[in-house]
């Protein structure tokens, strides 16, 4: 890869005239989600809350910025960025610092560069830099104070995303798909087709760097968007990515009220161990209120309880033979679920009091 053509491009040369309906699109997406208004006069105010852009200097990202800066001239946010290099390819440094000068130019400060390291642990290079870039992205955020970071996924992101989660056979929260709020990170473009992006880039006179990695057939969701989303659209007729998108957002709002609900029993029947660190060490189940809930809240507070022990999202495979040791027909344990956690049942030869604190409850532990 040459640097040199493959940096994104500098400041927009200025207003060509009448306001772009799509750059004025994105403004209200913008804005809308983070309660600010796009027209009227400005009205800069004192200690304006900072706002991070996480940017790679692709389409997405970069048409982010640029409508980002719109609202830091107006002086109601404070809006830096912060470029992650992955270090996956020859010549990141020179793409990311050259993405930083230009989003220097497009107004925003800080503006900061992040260079990672990649945890290879068997979860594939996507997953490996999706964790490295979330970390740096937080880590910038926490040390510069930013109340928000906001990332540039778009439409046909969503689309693809619950594609994958389709193939893997993964559950509500996987197909409901990004979230336009989740935490500190907002994704305001949600609803913005990646032609878009690129119209925007095109409209403020900045030229996008194209990461080739996004045509390499060896990544699966490479595969997704440039087979399987255009056969799905030869045969099924346009709009499969709005359905997707659409059917995300519903699948979205069902996942928050399970996963509130869930919340509330595992509060009733969390009982917590000895703390090392100040994070739980074991954390103990009430088999008879695990029962007593329905399947899809069962498998969310299990899952609760490996998280708050350290270990990551288990799969529906891994819960399910957690629960069937609530059946007390076959093995008692452990069976290991993810990040060192397992779970067991105190079986009842095991001379454990009836009324003691581990009989009649799932122990789920964390192993050092």
């Amino acid at each position: 890869m040459d640097p040199s053509t493959a940096s994104p491009a500098s400041t927009p040369r200025g207003p060509r005239g009448r306001l772009d309906p799509t750059v004025g699109k994105a403004r209200a997406m913008v804005g809308g989600l983070m309660g600010l208004k796009t027209t009227g006069r400005n009205r800069p105010v004192d200690n304006p809350p900072l706002v991070l852009v996480g940017c790679s200097g692709g389409p997405d990202s970069l048409a982010l910025a640029a409508v980002c800066a719109f609202f830091a001239r107006r002086g109601e946010v404070r809006v830096g960025a912060v470029v992650v290099d992955h270090q996956m390819q020859a010549g990141s440094a020179d793409v990311a610092r050259s993405t930083a000068a230009a989003l220097r130019g497009l107004g925003l400060d800080p503006v900061v560069v992040r260079s990672v390291d990649l945890a290879h642990d068997g979860a594939g290079p996507e997953a490996a830099a999706r964790a490295a870039r979330f970390a740096a992205l937080e880590a910038a955020a926490h040390e510069m104070g930013a109340r928000h970071v906001l990332l540039g996924h778009t439409l046909d992101d969503q689309a693809e995303s619950v594609l994958l989660g389709l193939a893997r056979g993964s559950g509500t929260r996987s197909l409901a798909g990004m979230r336009e709020r989740r935490g500190m990170y907002l994704r305001p473009f949600l609803g913005l087709r990646r032609d878009e992006t690129l119209a925007i880039c095109e409209a403020l006179d900045l030229t996008p760097w194209h990461d080739p990695a996004n045509q390499d057939p060896a990544y699966l969701r490479v595969r997704v968007r440039n087979v399987v989303i255009p056969h799905l659209n030869a045969e099924l007729g346009p709009g499969i990515a709005e359905s997707l998108a659409r059917s995300a957002n519903i699948l979205g709002h069902d996942a928050d009220f399970l996963d509130e609900l869930a919340g509330v029993e595992y509060e009733k029947l969390a009982v917590r161990g000895p703390a090392e660190n100040g994070r739980s060490e074991e954390i103990l189940l009430s088999e008879d209120g695990l029962r007593g809930l329905a399947p899809a809240l069962k498998m969310r507070v299990l899952a609760l309880a490996v998280v708050e022990l350290g270990g990551a999202q288990p799969s529906l495979e891994r819960l399910a033979a957690a629960e069937k040791l609530l059946a007390r027909t076959g093995s008692a344990g452990p069976v290991q679920l993810a990040g060192k956690v397992s779970v067991f049942r105190i079986s009842r030869n095991q001379g454990v009091p009836h009324d003691g604190p581990g009989y009649g409850k799932l122990v789920l532990r964390r192993s050092t």
